[in-house]
C-alpha cells in the first residue's frame, strides 16, 4: 500500500527523507507543513511534487496523510508528535525525538490509546547494511575490550554563533546542542551494539549560552567502557574503533559508515562494508514502510525499535544531567 506522506520542516534532511521515500516507491508526498506558504511551495516544487501546502497543523494532519515525518527543531517534536498520534497518523520523528523520559512516557501512553499508530525515531545509520555488518562481526569476536565512537563535524550554524547570534541547533531553548544533535549518532550505535550501560558520564565543553558545543561521554559496562567523542565546532577525521583482544573493527565514520574494516589478531585487514547508497535514508524509509504495511507481523520488531528509542532517550537525559545541562521542558526547571 502506498503511504500518503506529510512532512514538517523544509530543511535539507527533510528533503533527503522525502527523496528516499520516493525512491522506495512506498510513499507519496501529499502534504507539506511550513511556517509560510512560500517556503512550503518551494520545498514541494524542488521535489516535483503536487503536495498541498499547509500552515495550520490541525488542517495538515486532517488532510488524509497516513504518516508524518517531523524534522522541526527538537523542542517542537513533542507537541507535534502528540498531535499526530491523536489524529491517528503514524510518526517518523528525527533524533533526538523527545527531551526527556517524562515526555516519552506521555507519548508512550498516547500510543497505547491509539494502537494502530506506529512511532519511529529516525536513526538512519542503524538500518544501513554496514551497521548490520558491524553487529555480525561483533558476534564473532570472543571478547570486547572497549570502543571509541567519534562524530565531530563543524556546523554550518557555528559561524552564526561566533557572530553573536543564537541558532536553534546550538541553544538549550530549542533542546539542542552537540549531544542532542551529533552525539546521538554514536550513542544510538553504542546502545544498539552493547545495550544499556551501568553508568554514564558527560564532560561537556559549554558555549556561552549554556548549551554544549562539544564533549566526551563515557558509558561504563561490566567489563569495558565506550567513549563517545562529538562536537559541532570543529571537524574530526579520527576513525571509530571497537576493540576485541587482539582484533579490532575500524569504522571511518560512525554516522555515515562509508568503510568498515576488520583486523584480525595478526593485523590482517578485511573490508566488511559494502558501497553506501547515494541516499543514506532509503533503507530506513523502506524499513518503516514495511512495518506500517504489516503491523501485526512486524509488531515484535517494532516494539524492539521503540524500546531502543526509549533507552537512548533515558541515557541521553542522564548524560545531560551529569553535565548540568537543562532544557526548559525538564521537570525540575518548571
Amino acid at each position: 500500500m502506498t503511504l500518503k506522506l506529510g512532512t514538517i520542516g523544509t530543511n535539507w534532511i527533510t528533503k533527503m527523507f522525502a527523496e528516499a521515500a520516493q525512491m522506495t516507491q512506498e510513499y507519496e508526498l501529499s502534504a507539506v507543513y511550513s511556517r509560510t506558504v512560500e517556503k512550503g511551495q518551494v520545498f514541494a516544487d524542488e521535489l516535483d511534487s503536487s503536495a498541498a501546502v499547509f500552515t495550520d497543523l490541525d488542517e495538515f494532519l486532517k488532510s488524509g496523510i497516513q504518516v508524518v515525518y517531523i524534522a522541526s527543531p527538537n523542542s517542537l517534536h513533542f507537541k507535534q508528535a502528540q498531535a499526530a498520534i491523536k489524529a491517528d497518523v503514524n510518526v517518523i520523528v528525527e533524533k533526538s525525538a523527545f527531551d526527556n523520559p517524562q515526555q516519552y512516557e506521555v507519548i508512550y501512553s498516547l500510543l497505547q490509546m491509539h494502537p494502530s499508530v506506529r512511532l519511529f525515531e529516525g536513526a538512519r545509520h542503524l538500518y544501513q547494511p554496514n551497521f548490520m555488518a558491524i553487529e555480525e562481526q561483533i558476534k564473532q569476536m570472543e571478547h570486547i575490550s572497549g570502543a571509541t565512537l567519534v562524530f565531530e563535524k563543524y556546523s554550518s550554524r557555528f559561524d552564526d554563533y561566533l557572530a553573536g547570534k543564537q541558532p536553534n541547533v546550538l541553544t538549550r531553548e530549542f533542546s539542542a546542542g552537540a549531544l542532542a544533535d551529533l552525539g546521538i549518532y554514536p550513542l544510538y550505535a553504542a546502545i544498539k551494539l552493547f545495550g544499556l550501560p551501568n553508568n554514564q558520564y558527560y564532560f561537556a565543553t559549554k558555549l556561552t549560552n549554556g548549551a554544549d558545543g562539544r564533549g566526551t561521554a563515557i558509558l561504563r559496562y561490566d567489563n569495558f567502557d565506550v567513549t563517545l567523542l562529538f562536537g559541532k565546532g570543529s571537524n574530526s577525521y579520527e576513525h571509530s574503533e571497537i576493540l576485541g583482544r587482539r582484533d579490532t573493527i575500524v569504522i571511518d565514520n560512525i554516522a555515515e559508515l562509508g568503510k568498515v574494516t576488520y583486523l584480525d589478531g595478526q593485523g590482517q585487514e578485511r573490508v566488511i562494508s559494502t558501497p553506501v547508497p547515494t541516499n543514506p535514508m532509503v533503507q530506513e524509509a523502506q524499513k518503516f514502510a514495511d512495518i506500517m504495511n504489516r503491523p501485526a507481523e512486524s509488531r515484535p520488531e517494532y516494539e524492539e525499535m521503540l524500546l531502543l528509542s526509549q533507552q537512548v532517550n533515558l541515557v541521553l537525559t542522564k548524560l545531560r544531567q551529569s553535565a548540568g545541562i537543562t532544557f526548559p521542558s525538564d521537570p525540575h526547571t518548571n
